[in-house]
């Protein structure tokens, strides 16, 4: 059974004063990208069973924009704020619902393109600008995700909605 991933940077964030890096909001135009990519997510025929999402503001508007914020399933966690490939895995393997067709995760860079690459190091990822999302098709369960040996994963398309 082949599975979809999706790895999704947050959109693009303001930088008000005093106002500290976890807790930064979108950017009006993070506001506008973040909902462009959940439409083209729906064009495209993503359903999103369940969401793992970073704790920073910021990837909890993008979650909210992108219109999935009410999916069966949707984790909060800090290990997705500044995680590394082994880490994210990590926090699907544990939080994806065994049953989950599609599991739509919101985070950073780099957590994200070094995810995606991390599954697939052939994948055409060369740059992952805010409010990106990377397609990842995945030939295991999501308990085994990432685990050595893993069933080949591939990158399907890189998306940047502007």
């Amino acid at each position: 059974m082949t599975r979809t991933l999706v790895l999704m940077r947050h959109g693009k964030s303001g930088y008000p004063d005093g106002v500290s890096d976890h807790q930064r909001p979108l950017a009006e135009r993070g506001i506008r990208e973040a909902a462009l990519a959940g439409d083209w997510m729906r064009r495209d025929g993503i359903v999103v069973d369940a969401v793992i999402c970073s704790t920073a503001t910021r990837t909890r508007e993008t979650l909210l924009r992108t219109g999935f914020a009410d999916a069966a399933v949707v984790v909060y966690l800090d290990d997705i704020y500044g995680g590394a490939p082994e880490e994210i895995l990590e926090a699907i393997r544990v939080h994806a619902p065994a049953d989950a067709q599609t599991v739509l995760v919101v985070g950073h860079e780099p957590g994200m393109p070094s995810t995606a690459l991390y599954l697939d190091p052939a994948g055409d990822i060369d740059r992952f600008p805010t409010s990106a999302y990377a397609v990842v098709s995945v030939a295991t369960d999501w308990a085994s995700i990432g685990l050595s040996p893993s069933p080949p994963a591939r990158v399907n398309g890189l998306f940047i909605p502007r």
